[in-house]
């Protein structure tokens, strides 16, 4: 999965900047520097959005499990009353 989103995220990088001198309607590779700062800020977005989703995840799951234990509480454990 690492390696699937750092690629996307070089090529977003990557297109992103030659997207924006194709609509100026400069050259392509005009500095080519720009085209690896594009790359590099990409793999860290797309990296960086990997990372948060599998938190989201983590955090998604402990509420779930949260929210299920109190409707047990609420619901089951009242007979005993």
């Amino acid at each position: 999965m690492p390696l699937s989103a750092t690629m996307v995220g070089a090529l977003l990088g990557l297109g992103t900047q030659m997207y924006s001198n194709a609509l100026r309607k400069l050259p392509y590779m005009r500095h080519p520097w720009e085209h690896l700062l594009g790359m590099g800020l990409g793999v860290v977005a797309a990296n960086q959005m990997v990372k948060w989703e599998a938190k989201s995840n983590e955090d998604l799951d402990k509420l779930l499990e949260k929210s299920r234990l109190a409707n047990e509480r609420r619901y089951f454990d009242e007979d005993e009353d």
